[in-house]
């Protein structure tokens, strides 16, 4: 493909086209894709532990090490990809090629993931894994981090930035949602074979495919829908012969922002505490509070009104008290009420399993602290947008890409080392293959619940203490942008 714009004959970077202010399509479409991250999120969050381990029996230490591997091919895969869609050259700008390469490989690797090869050794099935993982995880990167990226070049206002990326939360958890509840109350059923829904085999692949057909549909969406807005997009730098020092140069100039860092720093603890949530969160509906797939499936519908009021409330902070500190301040309060039924049930103080009391006050307590969770999620993406111009007056250099490549990988720490985490906690209190809801000895439940909450608390306590090292404030931000237009730093 040819460039879009001529580079001029002193090798300086093309002038940019007049900035054109994104509307409410752009905004929508541009938000829509991340329903694929969402669907790919919360399916390696929330039943994948689930399916390899109880369902398929591979041991939960074989499916921990399976995706931490897939995470580690993560920590290379997306620099590469960061740092190549910021210098790419086409007609169709440097971000999306990426999305439009990857809606097919992203949709037919996730469809295959959830339907294994019938009669597989353990060894094998350990195989199968780690290789499909890394498929759908390459795949979902070229996605993601042009995507990602894109919220940098379509505004550089300070709190413009959080109200977009409240799109991109919004669909996100939607999408993901809405596959949940499907899997529940659609998939996830007993069957005459399996009265245990959640252990239903064949309802997982019936998810794979379905879920498959959502992923690609959204990535194709966003791709056509935003499309028309590439020529008010920034351009890349000037082409130049590719050097493997000048690369390695670039990365390490451009990923050694004090704030990037705290705030990598942060995220990455954060994004942890999150996965062992999301990866035992089934664990402990099926087990320590005992609910079937349908009342699993009505814990997920709250979700739907704190994906909303999450998205909403992060603008609101922005303006009120700053992104760090709006962050700070609502993490806090998730931090406190997430533990909480937990803690209150080993300390006796909650209604009991079967209770007409338990649904309501768990869903109450899961409204809220997602609720807050999104917001703090939503800041913190905002935050590493703002890196960009504070980036680009220390390097002389746009690296959009290279530096949401950091906020992808944190993403799949979600899914990644979180997971790793809690198949280390299941296999530390012997937790038991092929067990029944009410079957399991009351000690390995009450064990899961005590090594759950300082675990969970001891990664938040990292993630805020690394917080304190952003620095991007407001008033910064701006005189970054001022700088940047007078043509200083």
């Amino acid at each position: 493909m040819s460039a879009t714009l001529e580079q001029p004959r002193d090798g300086s970077e093309p002038p940019a086209p007049a900035r054109r202010a994104p509307g409410f399509g752009t905004k929508l479409f541009y938000g829509f894709g991340s329903v694929a991250f969402g669907v790919k999120d919360n399916g390696f969050s929330y039943l994948l532990l689930l399916f390899y381990n109880q369902v398929l029996g591979l041991p939960e230490k074989w499916v921990g090490l399976a995706l931490f591997v897939a995470l580690v091919s993560d920590a290379i895969s997306d620099p590469i990809v960061g740092h190549v869609s910021d210098h790419l050259h086409t007609r169709w700008g440097r971000r999306h090629p990426f999305l439009y390469a990857s809606a097919i490989p992203v949709a037919v690797s996730y469809y295959f993931l959830w339907n294994p090869p019938a009669d597989l050794s353990p060894e094998a099935l350990f195989g199968y894994l780690v290789a499909l993982a890394i498929v759908v995880r390459t795949f979902i990167t070229f996605y993601e981090i042009p995507s990602s990226s894109l919220v940098a070049e379509l505004t550089d206002r300070y709190d413009e930035r959080t109200t977009i990326l409240g799109y991109r939360f919004f669909f996100g958890w939607w999408g993901g949602l809405t596959m949940s509840v499907l899997a529940f109350v659609v998939f996830l059923q007993p069957s005459a074979s399996q009265p245990v829904g959640v252990l239903n085999r064949d309802g997982y692949g019936a998810y794979g495919l379905v879920s498959a057909i959502v992923m690609a549909l959204a990535i194709l969406a966003s791709a056509a829908g935003t499309h028309s807005y590439i020529p008010h997009l920034k351009q890349p730098p000037p082409k130049q012969p590719f050097s493997w020092r000048r690369t390695a140069r670039e990365l390490r100039e451009t990923l050694s922002n004090p704030s990037f860092l705290a705030l990598l720093g942060a995220a990455i603890f954060a994004s942890m505490a999150l996965g062992v949530v999301a990866a035992l969160n089934v664990y402990f509906g099926t087990f320590f509070w005992e609910l079937s797939s349908n009342q699993l499936a009505l814990l997920v519908l709250p979700n739907f009104l704190a994906a909303a009021l999450g998205v909403a409330l992060a603008p609101r902070l922005s303006v009120g008290l700053g992104k760090k500190r709006g962050a700070v301040a609502v993490a806090l309060g998730g931090l406190v009420l997430g533990p909480a039924p937990i803690v209150l049930r080993l300390l006796d103080l909650f209604p009991a399993n079967g209770s007409p009391a338990l649904m309501p006050l768990l869903a109450l307590f899961n409204t809220v602290t997602v609720t807050l969770f999104i917001a703090s999620s939503v800041l913190m993406s905002a935050m590493v947008a703002d890196v960009v111009e504070a980036s680009e007056l220390e390097t002389g250099r746009r690296s959009e890409g290279l530096l949401f490549a950091a906020g992808s990988f944190v993403q799949k720490c979600v899914s990644g080392a979180g997971i790793f985490g809690s198949t280390l906690l299941l296999s530390a209190i012997g937790f038991p293959r092929d067990a029944k809801p009410g079957e399991v000895d009351p000690a390995v439940v009450r064990s899961l619940g005590l090594a759950y909450v300082p675990l969970l608390v001891g990664f938040f306590a990292l993630s805020l203490a690394c917080l304190r090292g952003y620095r991007i404030r407001r008033e910064t931000h701006e005189e970054n942008l001022r700088r940047l237009a007078g043509g200083k730093g």
